[in-house]
């Protein structure tokens, strides 16, 4: 019988594939409990049409995706802290960067910004942040002593 998997299923397939699997397997696992349907012409537009939905979801993602990065691209922040005779207290961590990107209009999730050494004194360093899959940019970080 052939069948198009609703879910992951081991040594079968992945989601959306057809496959043929035995007619009591199919009735009697696979249909039940909701990890397969049958393959007739009605099920087989759907499961197209909301394939092709995804698909164009997916892109509609990375082209809003690649228009920050492009936005991005060079940016410098400026993340300002306190010092005192000449050494900073602490260090500059993905959060301040990502409070000093939010400034300057980019909404970032801290955990996407990866800085590459331990800022602990003042200068220009380097961080990526990782905008989407395979979409990460270069930005600059300006550490500058609080007034």
């Amino acid at each position: 019988m052939k069948v198009i998997l609703l879910a992951d299923i081991q040594g079968h397939g992945k989601k959306g594939d057809i496959v043929t699997v035995n007619d009591g397997y199919a009735r009697n696992y696979l249909l039940p409990k909701k990890l397969a349907a049958e393959a007739t012409k009605s099920v087989m537009n759907e499961i197209e049409q909301k394939l092709a939905k995804e698909a164009r979801l997916l892109r509609e993602e990375r082209a809003k995706a690649e228009a920050v990065a492009e936005k991005m691209r060079g940016a410098s922040v400026a993340v300002y802290v306190k010092c005192g005779d000449g050494k900073m207290y602490g260090s500059v961590t993905a959060q301040d960067v990502a409070d000093a990107l939010k400034k300057e209009g980019f909404d970032v999730d801290k955990k996407k910004i990866s800085i590459k050494e331990t800022i602990k004194s003042v200068g220009v360093y380097e961080a990526d942040v990782k905008i989407y899959k395979d979409i990460s940019v270069k930005i600059k970080i300006d550490v500058k002593k609080a007034e």
